[in-house]
């Protein structure tokens, strides 16, 4: 079985600011490289900084995008970032996915996570709807964002330990590091077992699966 090394980045964006976000990024990246990370996201809207007034920016353009298209051909690393999407009229929370194999970012709504498997390109949004669960049949790993408080917590965390013991997938979230959303990432087994959690702070969480099964480790960004 192929080792596999995936990143959550527990993360205190700059909001409204995004070349420096995009800064801030890279270097949670970088850190993750020096892991042989294969996929690391970050929590929603992670390029702009929360919507505390309930609106949200304009999109950046790719062009402003182009040093995390450069980092995931870099380090053939799959990047999963937050940023606003306009759909349908409508400005909504969306996400960002860099691939290795292309020089074009793709974006989606936010959707419930993104589901990716080991040395496959396949990546797909997660959504619920009126016939049920739209789980790609490939994946190995979904991987949600978010940006809760901790009320919030308990209560997402129960549904994601759930989820990926119904489902027999892995399940790696991302969440801020500062203000009152602060503190949370986290990765699940396929039996729905905690393999790590992170408290408050900027740091990478990271899981390692191997045939052994998963570990799980707390990196401070330095």
């Amino acid at each position: 079985m192929l080792t596999w090394t995936i990143a959550a980045a527990q993360y205190a964006p700059r909001k409204g600011d995004v070349a420096e976000n995009i800064t801030h990024h890279l270097r949670f990246i970088d850190a993750a490289a020096e892991q042989a990370c294969k996929v690391i996201i970050f929590p929603e809207l992670s390029l702009t900084g929360p919507d505390d007034n309930q609106t949200l920016p304009a999109p950046p353009p790719d062009s402003e995008l182009q040093p995390l298209s450069d980092a995931a051909q870099r380090y053939q690393m799959t990047i999963i970032a937050g940023l606003p999407v306009d759909k349908n009229g409508a400005r909504i929370k969306g996400i960002v996915i860099f691939n290795p194999d292309s020089g074009h970012p793709t974006k989606h709504q936010q959707g419930h996570g993104t589901c990716l498997a080991p040395e496959s390109s396949q990546i797909s949004v997660f959504e619920l709807n009126n016939d049920g669960c739209e789980l790609s049949s490939q994946a190995s790993l979904l991987a949600t964002v978010s940006s809760m408080a901790e009320p919030q917590q308990q209560r997402t965390t129960d549904r994601l330990q759930r989820f990926a013991h119904k489902y027999a997938i892995a399940v790696l979230k991302s969440n801020y590091a500062s203000g009152r959303f602060s503190g949370g990432s986290a990765l699940w087994d396929e039996n729905g077992q905690l393999i790590v959690r992170a408290d408050g702070g900027e740091l990478l969480l990271t899981g390692r699966k191997s045939a052994q099964g998963w570990q799980g480790e707390i990196i401070p960004l330095r």
